[in-house]
């Protein structure tokens, strides 16, 4: 959707946000994509969940869906969280259990493997993850999987080309 054509909502918020197609594509559903993106913002912004983790987990769900879209977007924001080479090549090789990764991130890597795969976790990685982390950034977690498997089920279904990386800043102002 071009700006100029969309309703008032819709053309401030893409006019806020990087100039993704991404964010063009979602912005077809007009009444949703306004507060689409004060979501994903929330999202990347104002969660107890730590960013790294955040991060990795996004990253997973990429590799697992096998969405690049998602996966040249993320990167660049999480290594500017503290995501190491050694962390991303991990991750690229699917090698999640790797001596790069904390035992906190190696849980929160297998959850999301777990989550994307089978829908629910296993019940010892569900008693490892509620053991370790707050009911908050459990439920964060979840919602930031979910946030990322719907983005990498759009981009496949639409064929999304792919956008130059925006970095840390994908998401500008608008959230």
């Amino acid at each position: 959707m071009d700006a100029a054509d969309a309703p008032v909502a819709v053309r401030e918020a893409l006019q806020a946000a990087r100039p993704l197609k991404f964010f063009r594509m979602m912005a077809n559903a007009e009444t949703a994509f306004p507060d689409w993106m004060r979501w994903g913002g929330t999202l990347l912004k104002d969660l107890a969940l730590d960013p790294l983790l955040r991060e990795i987990a996004i990253l997973r769900v990429a590799q697992l869906s096998d969405v690049r879209y998602e996966w040249v977007q993320h990167e660049p924001i999480a290594r500017s969280v503290g995501a190491t080479d050694e962390m991303i090549h991990a991750l690229g090789r699917d090698e999640i259990e790797a001596d790069c990764f904390s035992t906190n991130q190696r849980l929160v890597l297998r959850f999301t493997t777990e989550v994307v795969r089978d829908v629910r976790p296993s019940d010892d990685t569900a008693a490892a993850v509620t053991g370790r982390f707050s009911p908050r950034e459990v439920v964060e977690l979840l919602m930031v999987i979910g946030q990322y498997m719907m983005i990498a089920r759009v981009a496949a279904t639409t064929d999304l080309e792919l956008d130059e990386p925006m970095g840390a800043g994908v998401y500008g102002t608008a959230g």
